[in-house]
Order: structure tokens, then sequence, then C-alpha cells
């Protein structure tokens, strides 16, 4: 067995203002929450924010580098809930727990469930996720 149920991983990651303005640009998401200082002190949040699919990402991407040490590993499936924002100047904390795991022989590999979240500064749920990932052989 590549993963065990209540199996914990996690990394911290400091966000910074250009590293968030950055990312949204990439991505094409103009919104000015994750752009303009000015614009966000006049918002609800009082500052910029990171956007969705940026957090998202980072958390993802943990499952990507945590289970492709173990062996081939695929995305199936994943959640979010998106609770409170994220600010473009926070380290957030990304966790990750095994739920369960089961063998599939059609995709001969295991499928592993997920509980995750982000964690901001004040150790708040910013982010909720349930995903699924299959770890095999090789794909």
């Amino acid at each position: 067995m590549k993963a065990y149920p209540r199996e914990r991983f996690s990394s911290e990651v400091a966000l910074s203002l250009s590293e968030v303005t950055r990312f949204a640009d990439s991505v094409g998401d103009n919104n000015p929450i994750h752009h303009d200082t000015a614009y966000a002190a006049t918002t609800r949040f009082g500052r910029p924010t990171a956007s969705g699919p940026h957090a998202t990402s980072l958390l993802l991407a943990l499952t990507a580098s945590h289970f492709s040490k173990k062996g081939a590993m695929l995305g199936l499936e994943f959640w979010i809930r998106f609770r409170r924002p994220i600010y473009a100047d926070e380290t957030i904390r990304l966790e990750w727990l095994v739920r369960k795991v089961v063998w599939n022989e059609k995709l001969q590999g295991e499928i592993v469930e997920l509980r995750g979240r982000i964690k901001g500064q004040d150790g708040k749920t910013s982010l909720a996720a349930k995903g699924r990932v299959l770890l095999t052989a090789r794909l």
C-alpha cells in the first residue's frame, strides 16, 4: 500500500502581493481585488486577496508533490469550498488527510480519498476540500 488511512501531509506558503498578482495575470483573472491595493481597501476584505484558482492550485499541487514520491499519481476529482478570504500578504498552511484507501482492479491502483484545507495565519479554515487520486505503478 502506497497510502494509508490517517496519513497527513502539509506545507506552508508565504504569499506576497506580487506573487498573487502574477498568478492572477497568468490565468486571465482581472478582478481588481487581486491587483489593486487601493480598490481592495474599499471592499469588505480591506486588502488584496489571492484568487480562488491560485489557492486551489497550491492545495492540489501538494497532493501531486506528496504522492508522486510514492509512485505514479493521477488526480481524479476534487471538490472545493471557499469559506474565508486568503489574503495576498499572509502565510497559509495547506493540509491533507487520507481518509480511505481502496484497491481498484480496473485501474490497477489505489483510489485514495482525501480531506484537505487551507488555514490562514489566524488558524481558521479559509478553504475546505475533498478529493480522490489514483496511485499506481505507472500511468
